[in-house]
């Protein structure tokens, strides 16, 4: 299992490209099950769960074309299968979004239960609920979701999510685009990789309206034709590099993303002490220097503040002048990564779902274990500003979300290199 091993103490300079949003590009491949022809997807990001995907769809008998610059090219007329076996589902949980479209489009589906990072209850039965609402049969056995169509196809539906969920919001809109008659998801996820997966059915013929409000109006549509799509830039890629240059007080331009999407992570770095400034589709933080200043932040859905970003500005809020509370409202487990940070000397006390984090000038390098996606992206963040070599262990779980991190770090002057476990 290979490791990284990060010499802190370098103030990062330098401008890096963004990648396609892995959040977005999930959904969409999903997606591309309901066309009746081929679809190319195109800005995917390198990462593990993508290749995941793509091998689940190998498995099911439909043969993705890849080009050097990661677009696929996906015809889903040659799918064999309708199963999405445990082996492949177990490490993803997006794997549950090909649920909906293959009800959708092929009458049936048998899905295994997901897996994915231990950050707390994320249930399954949002999306089960709304598809039985359009008249779908479902049983729950043996770990899998098994899943039919009424005769003459799902029907459209009025369902409205108990909590907010952004990935049964996904997996109910795509089951609605090819539903008879018209489906009204109120209290429905209001993300950018919602909008950004409505807008790539709308490229194939669906009749969606309302992405990016709680209620999002679908009429059905018999059949959707192929398409050409790009994914969105990864919103918390950006908003992880940001944080990295202001802990180690550095300048980092990051480049082929949208500021619109993050404005409140710009905005909690604005009062950190970070200079911002933004072009259309690039941002540029600079802290001249200084220490960033501690700030309270509260997790909520979009466009609040992402908990994709909370252990990120916990690192930040270590090494910071003053005192932070950093307040988790959507994740029951998602400070893992506090018990690791302690070992390198920060200041935090959790009570509940806050983390109370007092600033210390100096944090020092120790070896330390990656726990989920978002607390890894933590540790290499403390590790850039930390004395001494951090060894981080169990990086499988960054290589989940961020496309060759050591070497855009390297790019920004870091002192970070991979080796074999």
């Amino acid at each position: 299992m290979d490791k990284l091993i990060i010499t802190g103490g370098v103030r990062l300079d330098g401008e890096i490209r963004i990648s396609g949003a892995k959040n977005s590009a999930l959904p969409i491949l999903a997606a591309t099950l309901l066309c009746d022809g081929p679809v190319t997807v195109a800005n995917l990001p390198h990462l593990h769960d993508i290749t995941t995907m793509i091998e689940l769809f190998g498995r099911m008998g439909i043969e993705p074309v890849i080009d050097e610059k990661l677009s696929v090219e996906i015809d889903p007329r040659t799918i064999k299968t309708l199963i999405a076996p445990y082996e492949l589902v177990k490490t993803m949980r997006a794997s549950i979004l090909v649920l909906g479209p293959m009800v959708a489009r092929f009458g049936e589906a048998e899905v295994a239960l997901p897996g994915g990072c231990a950050i707390g209850s994320r249930p399954v039965d949002l999306h089960i609920r709304g598809l039985e609402a359009m008249g779908a049969i479902i049983d729950v056995e043996g770990g899998y979701i098994k899943a039919k169509a009424p005769e003459g196809g799902l029907r459209g539906a009025n369902f409205f999510f108990d909590t907010v969920s952004v990935t049964g919001t996904e997996n109910i809109m795509m089951a609605a685009a090819l539903a008879k008659g018209r489906s009204v998801l109120q209290n429905a996820a209001r993300e950018p990789e919602v909008i950004d997966l409505a807008n790539f059915l709308i490229a194939m013929g669906a009749k969606i309206s309302g992405a990016g409000t709680d209620t999002i109006t679908i009429d059905g549509v018999e059949r959707l034709h192929p398409a050409t799509y790009k994914v969105m830039p990864d919103r918390i890629e950006t908003g992880t590099y940001l944080v990295a240059a202001a802990v180690t007080g550095g300048r980092v331009k990051v480049k082929d993303t949208d500021p619109t999407i993050l404005e409140a992570v710009l905005e909690k770095l604005r009062e950190a002490g970070a200079e911002i400034t933004c072009g259309e589709d690039w941002i540029e933080l600079n802290m001249h220097g200084k220490r960033p200043k501690a700030v309270n932040v509260r997790t909520a859905p979009y466009p609040a503040f992402p908990t994709d970003m909370q252990a990120q500005f916990i690192s930040l809020n270590a090494i910071a002048e003053g005192t932070g509370a950093v307040i988790e409202t959507i994740f029951e487990n998602r400070f893992m990564h506090v018990y690791e940070l302690h070992r390198m000397g920060a200041k935090i006390q959790v009570e509940g779902n806050t983390a109370i984090v007092t600033g210390t000038e100096v944090l020092k390098g120790a070896p330390v274990m990656a726990t989920d996606l978002r607390a890894s992206a933590s540790l290499v963040i403390s590790a850039l500003i930390a004395e001494g070599d951090t060894l981080i262990d169990r990086i499988y779980h960054i290589d989940r979300g961020y496309e060759c991190i050591e070497e855009k770090l390297q790019m920004l002057g870091a002192k970070i290199r991979r080796v074999p476990g």
